[in-house]
């Protein structure tokens, strides 16, 4: 065979087999390259174990189960933990491919050797047998994968790099955002079909999407009948495989291509100054406890991957039966891996750490001051411009929301904002000094100095708990629909049902829910931090009074986009105070000095016996225009109050922008021009919100459109 050279990450190698092994030519690999990769004359396998004793490569055909070659590492195929190997002559359409490990079985050790076991590539960039959603795998059938061809163009495609006071995040199930037959989608719940609702997503005005899990998982792996209907895996926190996408989520079979839809979708969003999140999910996997299976990293290095207790068995602090050892060197530098390939070969603009407080323990369990994972995610340079957002608790009790190690580089999910607004949005008393913190940041949490204001990202609702509708509509969880007798769930979710469990025709009720869900939506677009808000609530989706929707994928969680006409004024309010949170900058972020002698900050009325709380941002405007004022008035009483604005200069006055109640503004918004006050006195009607903005009135040009 002539000779050629290949460039790899360990220099310069000569391309000349040195061995044939079951009718293959072969040679040792690139230790440094992980996985499976092609190369000009063939493809690099290279995997790395510290428990086992040999290493077999198997190949098979496209969908069989009996392998057509097995391939085993000879001894100067390993160096260290390493084994490499490359195949010439492999062509990556033709074979899909997975391990055998052979070692030592001693489960009070952690160790689960079998060379029986067919084992998944860790490092796999695809995986087979995953394409079509809700399709169970054959009995006997194993996790196996394919070598990607990466020559997905992506031009000049940039990373908008949006500050994060400037983010409006968008957080949304993929196959549930057009799944529904509402969505008049060409390729329903698949990233076609979301990247055909982006000109939807600028009308809205968000310009960040955070995706739920989209790495490769298998929804039948739990599946069950419950009263006649199957549930799954829906939401697809039980990962398979880190570096894989979720194939059902294509709208067609991608063969060795596995990315190429996503990365599209990914290049579309950015050109339309739209950043793509992915929810990530480190903190366990699908392989589960002992009685789990073992399809991947139990059988590579079962007690380096996993927390196991003295005696060999899973801790669990995720709540789903195992925990990954993210602070032993090993996970680490998988994770850091990974995060450096969604990063380069996918653009991904950031991500945000399922139960991120994991991340943050000993391989004993206990947290750690400076997590070793948390700190080289902080400092790594590829990562340097992708954000960084943590679910700062895990289901093992340790709760760090303000207390999560940052080094100034990681977000948190503010989920004291979230419960504190809840229950002051829904009327609980004494609230209006703790409601004042988180709206103008949450500094008592999160220091200026320390933490600024990119550390919180504001929520009222997520993927998990109620939407906002259901918020105003449900006082308890209505989760029967998930097989466990409604014990499912959070118990603790501060809402309120507005005198009717559920759905009702009173309209008298229904126009108060729809209130208290502008309301919510004013005062988190109103907040200093990042808002963040759940795909739907901007036309009042519901789902039946369920929060936790995980294994429903049926119009439960599917959104339906019939509610975007039947809910129009609430999506054009929403749309209205999105703008408002654009136009002004001083209400995202310190904006210079005001020289109507406002503070950038100025609080009114936060005590116990407030009705009104009043919070006014003033600065500069954006690009220097002069004095910028922006005033919140949240009225949480159920009768009507008034207060008085701060005086302005006789040439300026105080215009209404968003009106929850419809005293000023009868649709909630402006409509071809803006509303002057004609006095400093201002009336609230009960339960409601306004934002007023000064402004000059020889600028504006009002006609008449003044309000008593």
């Amino acid at each position: 065979m002539e000779e050629k050279k290949f460039i790899s990450p360990m220099g310069s190698i000569h391309m000349v087999p040195m061995d044939v092994i079951e009718g293959f030519e072969v040679r040792p690999g690139i230790y440094a390259l992980n996985g499976a990769t092609a190369i000009p004359v063939g493809v690099n396998f290279t995997v790395h174990s510290f428990g086992a004793t040999s290493c077999e490569l198997l190949l098979f055909r496209r969908e069989e189960e009996e392998p057509y070659a097995v391939l085993p590492f000879l001894e100067h195929y390993r160096i260290g933990n390493v084994y490499s190997m490359i195949v010439f002559g492999l062509n990556i359409r033709d074979f899909e491919y997975a391990y055998r490990l052979d070692g030592p079985y001693d489960p009070p050790k952690g160790l689960l050797f079998d060379k029986n076991h067919v084992l998944l590539d860790i490092y796999a960039k695809a995986v087979t047998g995953q394409s079509q959603w809700g399709r169970h795998r054959k009995e006997g059938t194993f996790y196996k994968a394919r070598v990607v061809k990466d020559d997905f163009e992506w031009g000049k495609d940039q990373n908008p790099l949006i500050p994060m006071e400037d983010l409006i995040i968008y957080e949304m199930h993929v196959r549930g955002f057009t799944k529904h037959g509402s969505s008049n989608v060409e390729y329903p719940g698949t990233f076609a079909g979301l990247m055909e609702k982006i000109p939807y997503l600028k009308e809205l005005g968000v310009n960040a999407v955070e995706l739920m899990p989209i790495f490769e998982f298998d929804e039948m792996k739990d599946s069950r009948m419950v009263d006649g209907h199957q549930v799954v895996d829906y939401w697809g926190y039980n990962t398979v495989s880190f570096f894989a996408p979720n194939t059902s989520y294509s709208g067609s079979t991608e063969y060795n291509r596995e990315g190429t839809e996503l990365k599209r979708l990914i290049r579309a969003l950015n050109e339309n100054g739209i950043e793509c999140f992915l929810d990530v999910v480190f903190n366990h996997t699908a392989e589960g406890n002992e009685q789990g299976p073992c399809f991947s990293f139990k059988g590579f290095d079962n007690n380096i991957y996993y927390m196991l207790t003295p005696d060999g068995h899973y801790y669990n602090f995720s709540g789903c039966g195992n925990t990954l050892n993210c602070n032993h060197p090993i996970v680490q530098q998988m994770i850091l891996e990974c995060l450096r390939y969604w990063t380069t070969a996918y653009h991904v603009d950031g991500f945000r750490f399922d139960l991120a407080s994991i991340l943050g323990r000993n391989e004993d369990g206990s947290p750690m001051s400076k997590p070793p994972l948390l700190q080289s995610l902080a400092f790594d340079p590829i990562l340097g411009n992708v954000k960084l957002i943590a679910e700062a608790w895990d289901a093992g009790g340790l709760y760090q929301v303000g207390s999560f190690p940052s080094w100034n580089r990681w977000a948190e999910w503010n989920g004291r904002y979230r419960d504190d607004m809840r229950s002051y949005l829904k009327g609980d008393y004494g609230m209006s000094r703790t409601a004042a913190n988180r709206i103008t940041g949450s500094l008592d949490m999160y220091g200026r100095e320390e933490r600024g204001h990119n550390a919180s990202v504001n929520f009222l609702n997520c993927h998990d708990g109620f939407t906002l509708w259901d918020l105003y509509s449900y006082s308890e969880k209505h989760n029967e629909a998930n097989g466990w007798r409604n014990t499912d769930g959070s118990n603790d979710n501060r809402s309120w049902n507005c005198g009717v469990e559920g759905e009702t025709d009173n309209e008298e009720v229904l126009a108060l829910r729809r209130r208290l869900a502008k309301n919510a939506f004013t005062v988190l677009m109103l907040s200093r931090g990042t808002p963040m808000f759940l795909a739907g609530d901007e036309f009042l989706n519901t789902q039946y009074g369920n929060n936790n929707a995980y294994c429903q994928d049926n119009e439960i969680s599917w959104l339906d986009w019939s509610f975007l006409e039947k809910n129009r004024e609430h999506f054009e309010y929403v749309k209205n105070v999105i703008r408002i949170r654009k136009k002004h900058d001083v209400i995202r972020r310190a904006a210079g000095s005001c020289s109507l002698g406002f503070p950038e900050i100025q609080v009114q009325g936060p005590d116990e016996h407030t009705k009104v709380l009043r919070v006014i941002y003033a600065g500069r405007s954006h690009e220097d225009r002069g004095d910028d004022v922006v005033c919140l008035a949240v009225n949480v009483f159920w009768e009507e109050q008034e207060f008085r604005l701060p005086s302005l200069p006789s040439w300026m006055g105080w215009t209404v922008e968003a009106d929850s109640f419809g005293t000023y503004l009868p649709n909630g918004i402006p409509e071809s021009r803006a509303c002057l006050l004609e006095s400093d006195v201002v009336r609230m009607g009960p339960r409601s919100t306004l934002v007023l903005s000064c402004c000059d009135r020889h600028m504006q040009g009002f006609g008449g459109q003044r309000a008593k």
